[in-house]
């Protein structure tokens, strides 16, 4: 039985076994698999423990990989097909944090009925085991229709990414020749804002920096001192103040060096859309957009680079009034970037930039926090078109290519390291509470989420 005469039988298969599913994704649900939390550390090997094993029994080779972090889960199937597919996903989970905010304990996880339907409940249902389980529950039921796995696909489920991914480079690196493969397939990412399905095309890249601007050795009289002495906090505010133009432009020399236009076509697709800017912001309390002069918004958020203040801090803040000069300031500033941005002379810029404004008896130190570049995917290859017909006709609705705003390094790791482009797919929602107390997932997401998948192996066999 070919593998696009087998679909049906495929999906039909998982339209059967939906309620087994459900309670396999409960059950990995339960595990505190918390990667940022020593405490857990033992937990997040038994989740590890927990896919290898059930991979194990699917008909996988399947090897949980120590590494001075977390265990990365490495499984394959038998070759024999026309491209080597990887498969991409995390087991581990974010802290509960604040616990008192969940209506229920967040590692007892149960289906909800909600007004919008049906919902898994509980921390890691969409970020991203629930994800992550749509592609599982895809290779059962075609082993059980075909009897056989799908062929020459890498398994590769990471036990760091909520906490960095600081294993993640080193691995690829050591382990390239076995997890090379012409595509991979990456399920940490979401629909489009109305419940369209998606393939994200593109990602923003992102450097980090903390900035300190130190003057006198200690807070300083603003009677004695004000107007003589140098204000940190005001040095610091100049720097950062003039990091954008009139005209919402990023005024470091060379900032869009390597930044390209946005092709046409995708213009086009993006224009289609429909994105309502004002509802957008809405969900948060604004209403107007800012930014670039002529850029359209969803241009903005997925295409432009960025200069963003993430926090500022110095003198004194609390109750009642206190007149001082304060004898420090520091700042956390982000850069998102696009096309061919070079983080390491962004950072630099950066550096200079702030460097310019700092008085000769004031010190400024300045630490790193990452660096990504932005990916772009080339969609070209055909199995970009076939995913986006195999998501139409699951879906009912065009699929469509979107872009992301935030950063998924592993994809750019995958370009870099592996010389392989992503299709990054999944079926979150906006609301799916990620990161936040009582997290979800849509019943609807994952289980369409699982023909989705099927679909797409049947399009790329």
């Amino acid at each position: 039985m070919t593998a696009l005469a087998g679909l049906p039988h495929v999906l039909e298969q998982l339209d059967n076994d939906r309620e087994a599913a459900l309670a396999r994704l409960l059950d990995f649900l339960r595990i505190p698999s918390i990667s940022t939390d020593p405490a857990h550390r033992g937990d997040v090997r038994a989740a590890a423990a927990w896919l290898s094993n059930a991979l194990q029994e699917l008909g996988f080779e399947s090897r949980v990989h120590d590494t001075p972090g977390h265990p990365m889960v490495v499984a394959r199937s038998q070759p024999g097909g026309t491209r080597t597919l990887l498969f991409y996903g995390h087991y581990d989970v974010q802290p509960v944090d604040p616990l008192e905010l969940w209506h229920r304990p967040p590692f007892d996880p149960v289906i909800e009925q909600t007004a919008d339907g049906a919902v898994i409940r509980g921390r890691g249902a969409s970020d991203d085991k629930g994800q992550l389980m749509t592609f599982i529950e895809a290779f059962r039921a075609w082993k059980a229709v075909h009897g056989t796995l799908p062929p020459d696909l890498i398994l590769l489920f990471e036990g760091e990414e909520e906490s960095g991914s600081p294993s993640l480079r080193p691995f690829l690196t050591a382990h390239a020749d076995a997890l090379r493969a012409s595509l991979a397939l990456i399920c940490d990412t979401g629909m489009y804002s109305d419940g369209r399905p998606a393939i994200t095309t593109q990602l923003r890249g992102l450097v980090g920096e903390e900035v300190v601007v130190r003057g006198a050795d200690r807070d300083l009289h603003s009677g004695s001192f004000g107007g003589l002495a140098a204000n940190p906090v005001m040095v610091l505010a100049q720097a950062l103040g003039a990091l954008k133009d009139a005209r919402g432009q990023v005024t470091l020399p060379g900032f869009y060096d390597g930044v390209e236009e946005l092709d046409p076509a995708l213009r086009r697709d993006w224009d289609a859309l429909g994105f309502d800017a004002a509802r957008f912001l809405g969900r948060v309390g604004l209403e107007t957009p800012i930014g670039e002069t002529g850029r359209t918004p969803l241009e903005m958020v997925w295409a432009r680079p960025t200069a963003e203040i993430n926090g500022i801090a110095g003198g004194y803040a609390g109750q009642g009034f206190k007149t001082v000069l304060p004898a420090e300031a520091r700042a956390k500033v982000s850069f998102r970037l696009t096309g061919q941005q070079d983080p390491q002379a962004i950072r630099a810029a950066f550096r200079d930039h702030v460097r310019r404004f700092v008085p000769a008896d004031c010190r400024v130190d300045f630490q790193e926090h990452g660096a990504s570049p932005a990916s772009v995917m080339d969609i070209s290859d055909p199995a970009f078109a076939a995913a986006r017909q195999a998501l139409t006709e699951e879906w009912g609705r065009d699929a469509a290519f979107i872009g992301a705003g935030g950063s998924i390094p592993v994809a750019g790791d995958f370009q870099q390291l592996l010389g392989m482009d992503s299709m990054l797919i999944g079926f979150g929602r906006d609301d799916d509470r990620i990161h936040s107390p009582n997290e979800k997932y849509d019943v609807q997401s994952f289980e369409k989420g699982a023909r989705s998948w099927a679909r797409i192996l049947a399009a790329l066999r």
